[in-house]
C-alpha cells in the first residue's frame, strides 16, 4: 500500500502516522502520458517532548529518506552516539521493515529505555557496499536516554545506542539504492591480439550506491577504493592502493560535452599515460550503465590539477574489448538430426544454415554444443552423453578422437553442455555417479586437461550445468543438493606458481545468486554481472527473470512466459534471448514476443 501511494508522489515528507481514508467519493481523473515522477522521502526531526516509542520510530523512518548523510535521523541520537554511528559500515535489508518493541528494563535501578527491534532478512551490504543474500531472523536493540537539547528546556528522550548501521525494509532499500558495476581487470588478462597489440578483460564488481547521494560521485569512489573481497582474488585495478579524490571534492559533474574531470590525490600523480588509460576505461566502463550519467569522455587530474590523461568510450573499448566480439555474433542450436546450424544474431527473418566443418556436416550427432568466443571452433557432447569432441568450423576438417569420455551407464548422466571462456579454454563437468568431477581443457586440447576442485561443494551435490562468464574470473553452476537445484557463482582462481609452467585452477567463494527461487532449471550469463534464469519459487509455476551473480534482483526487467523452458542462451551483448522449449526454438526480440525460430531445434547457445 504504501508503495502504491509512493509512486503517486514526488516528495514524501515522513512526519508520524498517516491512513488511508474511509470515506468520500470516487472522482474521474486524465490518465497522464508522462513518466512517474521520482520519489524522494524527506525526515523531519523529532518532536519536542516526544515519547520513547515515538522517537524509535522517528530513527527507523529516518533511516529510509533520500538524506545522504543521514543528518536527520543524527538528530533522533544523542551527541556522541550520532558522533560513533557510521550508517555505511552495514545496512540490513529486512523483509517487512523493523518491528520495534519495548522491553522491560533488567532492574528499577537501570535508567533510560530499551527497544526490541526483530524481522526477517533478506539481505544485508557490508561496508563495501557489496550485497550478501541473507534469510536468517534479525534480533537487535535500541537504547534510549533522557539527555538535555537545548538550556533552559526539558530534557528530550534520544538514542544512545544505535544499531551498528541502517536497518530498513526491502521495499524501502529498492527505492532508495540502485546496482551499479564497478569494473576491474582479470588477473593475467593481457591477451595477443590478431595485430600484435593486447588487450585486458574488465571484470564487472556489482555494488550498492544510494540513489539520491550523487550517484556518479560515489560509483567513482567506489572504483577508487578496489574490488570487492568476494572478488579481490581473481581481479586487479591500475589504480594505486589507497587512491582517492583529491582533498576537498565534493561532486563530480561533466561539463556541457559530457566529459567528466576527475581530480586524483598524491597517490597517483606518478602515474604514466599508458596505465593512466587504463583507469580512465576503468571509470568510463562503471559509469556507462549508471541512469543519472552520459558521461562520453574522462580526464583525469594530478594532485596539482595538471592533465594526466583523457579517455573517450570509443578509446575505452578498444583498450580493454575483444577483437572478436566486433565480429557478426550468430545464435548456433542443433537441428534435427543432430548437426550445428548457425543464423545472425541480428533481428529479422533468417534462415538456419549449416556451419562448415565435421559439426555441421553431421559426422556424428550432437545433444548439446558450445562455440567459442572467436566463433572459430565447436565443442560438442555425443547423443549418448558420454563423448566430448571438438571441431574447427572450416570446410573438410576432421572431427577426430573425442577429447574425454565418460563411465556413466545413464544417458541423463554424462557430460553437460560444455563452455568455452575467455582464455580459450573448454569447461564441462562429467555426471558420473561414481566419478562426479568437472574438468577444464587448456585451449581445448585433450593433453591439457585438469579436473578442477570446487570448494564448497558438498560430498553428494551433483553439477548439472556449468557456465564461464565472459570476463572467465566466474563461473556459474546449477548444482543438485538434497533434490533441489540452485544457482551458485564461484570464482575461477588460477596458481601460476606450479612447476613445469602449468596453472592450477580451482573454484572457491560459491554463492547462491537466486536463493528466492526453489528450483533453477536453466541459466545463462547475459552481461557483466547479470544472468536470465529459468526456474520457479516455493509452489509456484516456471518463470524466466534476470537475477545478479551477487544474488540480488534487478527491478523492473520482467520476461514474458513461455511454456516449459528446459534450455536457455543470452548474449553478452543486446541480441534477443533464445530458449528451447515446446515450440522448438524461440527466440525473444527487444519490445516483443517470443518468436519462433526452428520448431526441431534444441541446445541454443551464443558463443561461449
Amino acid at each position: 500500500m504504501r508503495g502504491g501511494a509512493l509512486a503517486g508522489c514526488g516528495v514524501i515528507v515522513l512526519a508520524g502516522c498517516a491512513s488511508m481514508p474511509d470515506s468520500g467519493g470516487l472522482q474521474s481523473v486524465e490518465a497522464s502520458q508522462r513518466p512517474d515522477s521520482p520519489v524522494r522521502v524527506f525526515a523531519l526531526p523529532p518532536r519536542d517532548n516526544a515519547g520513547a516509542k515515538t522517537i524509535v520510530e522517528g530513527f527507523l523512518e529516518a533511516l529510509t529518506s533520500d538524506d545522504p548523510s543521514y543528518a536527520m535521523a543524527r538528530k533522533y541520537l544523542t551527541a556522541k552516539a550520532a558522533k560513533d554511528w557510521h550508517p555505511e559500515r552495514e545496512t540490513v535489508v529486512l523483509a517487512d521493515g523493523p518491528r520495534p518493541r519495548p522491553l522491560d528494563r533488567a532492574n528499577a535501578r537501570e535508567e533510560g529505555r530499551l527497544f526490541e527491534l526483530t524481522g526477517t532478512r533478506v539481505a544485508s551490504l557490508d561496508d563495501q557496499q557489496a550485497y550478501q543474500p541473507d534469510d536468517r531472523g534479525y534480533e537487535g536493540q535500541l537504547h534510549l536516554s533522557l539527555v538535555a537539547t537545548a538550556k533552559g528546556k526539558p530534557k528530550q528522550w534520544r538514542i544512545d545506542t544505535p544499531p551498528a548501521g541502517v536497518v530498513l525494509g526491502e521495499s524501502d532499500f529498492q527505492r532508495i539504492y540502485q546496482s551499479v558495476n564497478k569494473y576491474y581487470y582479470a588477473v593475467d588478462s593481457a591477451s595477443k591480439s590478431g595485430d600484435g597489440g593486447s588487450q585486458r578483460r574488465l571484470v564487472a564488481d556489482p555494488v550498492f550506491v544510494r540513489k539520491w547521494a550523487d550517484p556518479l560521485t560515489e560509483t567513482v569512489k567506489e572504483v577508487l577504493a578496489g574490488p570487492t573481497r568476494w572478488l579481490n582474488r581473481v581481479v586487479t585495478t591500475s589504480f594505486p592502493t589507497k587512491a582517492a579524490l583529491r582533498d576537498g571534492t565534493k561532486s563530480l559533474t561533466p561539463d556541457d560535452a559530457n566529459k567528466l574531470t576527475v581530480p586524483l590525490d598524491k597517490s597517483a600523480d606518478a602515474i604514466g599515460a599508458a596505465r593512466c588509460k587504463e583507469m580512465a576505461a576503468q571509470i568510463l566502463y562503471s559509469l556507462r550503465d549508471l541512469a543519472s550519467s552520459s558521461v562520453e569522455e574522462v580526464e583525469l587530474e594530478r594532485s596539482d590539477g595538471r592533465l594526466m590523461c583523457t579517455l573517450e568510450k570509443s578509446a575505452a573499448y578498444a583498450l580493454v574489448a575483444p577483437r572478436y566480439s566486433q565480429a557478426t555474433e550468430y545464435q548456433y542450436f542443433l537441428d534435427d538430426k543432430g548437426r550445428v546450424v548457425r543464423m545472425p544474431g541480428t533481428e529479422g527473418s533468417h534462415k538456419p544454415e549449416q556451419v562448415a566443418g565435421p559439426m555441421g556436416e553431421g559426422e556424428r550427432p550432437m545433444r548439446s554444443i558450445a562455440v567459442s568466443r572467436d566463433q572459430e571452433r565447436v565443442a560438442g557432447v555425443s547423443g549418448d552423453g558420454r563423448s566430448l569432441y571438438v571441431a574447427s568450423m572450416v570446410t573438410n576438417a576432421s572431427l577426430g578422437d573425442a577429447l574425454v569420455h565418460s563411465a556413466a551407464k545413464a544417458e541423463k548422466d554424462g557430460f553437460t553442455t560444455p563452455s568455452w571462456d575467455a582464455q580459450g579454454d573448454l569447461w564441462v563437468a562429467d555426471r558420473d555417479p561414481k566419478n562426479r568431477r568437472l574438468l577444464v581443457f587448456g585451449q581445448g586440447m585433450a593433453d591439457r586437461m585438469q579436473e578442477v576442485p570446487v570448494a564448497g561443494l558438498g560430498d553428494d551435490a551433483e553439477i548439472e550445468a556449468v557456465k564461464m562468464s565472459g570476463d572467465g574470473a566466474r563461473i556459474a553452476l546449477l548444482v543438485d543438493e538434497n533434490g533441489t537445484t540452485q544457482l551458485r557463482i564461484g570464482r575461477v582462481e588460477r596458481d601460476h606458481g606450479v612447476t613445469g609452467g602449468d596453472v592450477e585452477i580451482s573454484v572457491a567463494g560459491l554463492r547462491p545468486a537466486a536463493p528466492e527461487m526453489e528450483e533453477v532449471t536453466a541459466m545463462s550469463w547475459a552481461g557483466g554481472s547479470r544472468l536470465v534464469v529459468v526456474g520457479r519459487e516455493s509452489g509456484g509455476l516456471q518463470q524466466i527473470r534476470y537475477v545478479q551473480c551477487d544474488g540480488s534482483t534487478p527491478t523492473g526487467q520482467a520476461l514474458p512466459g513461455l511454456t516449459r523452458v528446459s534450455e536457455i542462451a543470452a548474449s553478452d551483448t543486446d541480441l534477443p534471448l533464445l530458449a528451447h522449449s515446446d515450440d522448438g526454438i524461440v527466440r525473444l526480440p527487444s519490445g516483443a514476443a517470443w518468436q519462433s525460430v526452428l520448431k526441431a531445434g534444441t541446445a541454443p547457445v551464443y558463443p561461449g
